[in-house]
């Protein structure tokens, strides 16, 4: 049985998509404790904002917005071929996992750590793996309602927005309806979970925060452009692993789906 579920091309190819999808949005919630500077990893100078009242803010962003390009791309393609519901499914699926990930996290924290792994074998600049353990994994803790949030209603915006422009555009302009949809998505997303994660559990002045959040989402706008090509080439992919047919007819029941 289970060798006639793989060997279904939609249910593998959902396999595959639902994969990619939910550990990227893991993998992103896990390393978006860490903010950087974007300026200095390019080897750009030092921008200097001023923002409601503060002054010399420059472009940083949360790490967990690396792997956002994955998920923007496996989002609209999942829309194309299984429509709003296989987008929510996956959504609140990854939620779930998410949620279920930092419950680990939390469990595994309050273990008591055994003194011969705390103190010895340390890397350079740690004292203590106890304490860079919780630093790295507890961070997230207070922002986990934030992220989530923000995630589930992202891509529930990002399927309805996507599937309403499908129908005036048909098959044509896939790169506006995969574009838009995901601009206005992760503007909701990177308001909401930086807001959150940041302004009320981290106690960041909201300049900095407003600045963060604009900042993300910036690189969101620009990356959900140069993105375009990588759907169209993925599209391509996948219109000729299931073939024309079958394509046409995910497509068609996609739409139909609510």
């Amino acid at each position: 049985m289970i060798h006639n579920i793989i060997k279904d091309k939609p249910t593998r190819l959902f396999i595959i998509l639902g994969g990619f999808f939910i550990a990227n949005a893991i993998v992103a919630e896990v390393t978006g404790v860490k903010v950087f500077s974007l300026e200095d990893t390019l080897g750009f100078p030092k921008a200097s904002i001023d923002l409601l009242g503060e002054k010399g803010l420059s472009f940083s962003l949360t790490v967990g917005v690396i792997p956002w390009p994955v998920i923007f791309v496996m989002t609209d393609i999942i829309n194309e071929y299984y429509g709003v519901r296989g987008v929510r499914f996956l959504s609140i699926l990854t939620v779930a996992l998410i949620a279920f990930a930092f419950i680990v996290f939390y469990l595994g924290i309050h273990t008591v750590p055994d003194n011969g792994w705390r103190y010895r074998g340390l890397s350079p600049g740690v004292t203590d793996q106890q304490a860079a353990y919780v630093q790295v994994l507890g961070q997230g803790m207070n922002i986990i309602i934030g992220s989530i949030t923000a995630f589930l209603l992202g891509q529930l915006l990002d399927a309805v927005i996507f599937k309403k422009i499908k129908k005036i555009t048909g098959e044509k302009a896939i790169w506006m309806r995969a574009t838009i949809s995901t601009l206005a998505s992760q503007f909701i997303d990177s308001i909401v979970v930086t807001f959150v994660a940041f302004y009320l559990f981290r106690d960041f002045s909201l300049a900095t925060v407003t600045a963060w959040a604009l900042t993300a989402y910036m690189y969101k706008f620009l990356v959900a452009v140069l993105m375009t090509p990588v759907i169209y080439l993925v599209h391509g992919i996948i219109e000729r692993y299931l073939g024309h047919d079958l394509a046409k007819n995910m497509k068609e029941a996609a739409m139909r789906d609510k």
